[in-house]
């Protein structure tokens, strides 16, 4: 086959993708720069504030600060689910949680796509009280 009729049976693939990669609410599309920044604190034992909400096709960047002493999850499987992510490496391998050392810093740029209400919790420190909701709204 001549590389003249493989480019040519490639070119309706790559337009395919190229109007996938485009198309408005992809996490490659988005404009970064405008993520509106959420703020969580996390201590001992509790997340500050413990509930959160995001409008679904919102860029935000969740920033987790962990000022306590001890390492902290927060742990959402079903909320990590129903956002688009920047870049899943903030996500431990699982996708369900984000580790933040004491003293550590994390953030998570997403665009939510999924209206609903999900689970926050610390998978260490939930029997202590370390628990929240995320709600997404339409």
């Amino acid at each position: 086959m001549s590389g003249m009729a493989v480019t040519h049976r490639l070119a309706p693939l790559v337009g395919a993708l190229l109007l996938v990669a485009l198309a408005p609410g992809n996490a490659n599309a988005v404009d970064w720069s405008k993520a509106q920044t959420v703020s969580v604190v996390t201590v001992e034992y509790a997340f500050r504030p413990a509930n959160l909400t995001f409008r679904k096709g919102v860029a935000y960047r969740l920033h987790i600060d962990n000022q306590g002493k001890e390492t902290h999850e927060f742990t959402a499987p079903e909320f990590f689910k129903a956002i688009r992510i920047r870049d899943p490496k903030v996500v431990n391998a699982d996708l369900t949680e984000i580790v933040v050392q004491p003293g550590e810093q994390k953030d998570l740029f997403f665009v939510a796509k999924q209206p609903g209400s999900y689970a926050l919790k610390c998978s260490d420190h939930d029997w202590a009280g370390m628990v929240g909701g995320i709600a997404i709204t339409p």
